[in-house]
């Protein structure tokens, strides 16, 4: 025995179809708006470059974002997500965009000389040093700017 299927039936299902067809249509274009904004796999690492990253590898985009393994400038193997639309950069971890020879520039021009021991650590750079008096320092420094914020 046949089922008969009804005029409206088949108007309704045809609509359905319409509909759902339409919506995958206006997900693909959406999809394809949000890549042609997004930030290229050179740009990403040009950004990273710019920033004070190096040895860039693994550079993937997955889950709306870029992500990355790199060095960073004081010299950490750091995984690093970056947005694609503003290219903001998020470290798994905070670092410095100093290495350790830029520390060391920095205080010979802000007039500290015998500098030792620089470390990264807590996210502030640190080391011992000799101040323009010739007494021994103990400073913190900025991780962006390379100031001295503080000495003992």
């Amino acid at each position: 025995m046949t089922q008969m299927i009804s005029s409206n039936t088949r108007k309704r299902r045809w609509m359905q179809i319409a509909a759902a067809s339409l919506a995958f249509t206006f997900g693909l274009g959406v999809s394809a708006a949000a890549l042609a904004q997004s930030m290229t796999a050179p740009q990403v690492q040009a950004k990273l470059t710019a920033q004070g990253y190096t040895k860039i590898h693994d550079l993937e985009f997955k889950d709306g974002m870029w992500h990355a393994d790199a060095k960073s400038a004081d010299g950490n193997d750091v995984d690093v997500r970056i947005d694609p639309a503003t290219g903001k950069v998020y470290p798994e971890e905070e670092v410095s965009k100093l290495s350790e020879a830029d520390v060391r520039a920095s205080l010979s021009t802000q007039g500290y000389t015998d500098v030792h021991d620089v470390d990264f650590d807590d996210g502030v750079w640190k080391a011992k040093a000799r101040n323009a008096a010739g007494n021994k320092v103990k400073l913190r420094l900025d991780p962006a700017s390379g100031k001295v914020i503080g000495t003992d």
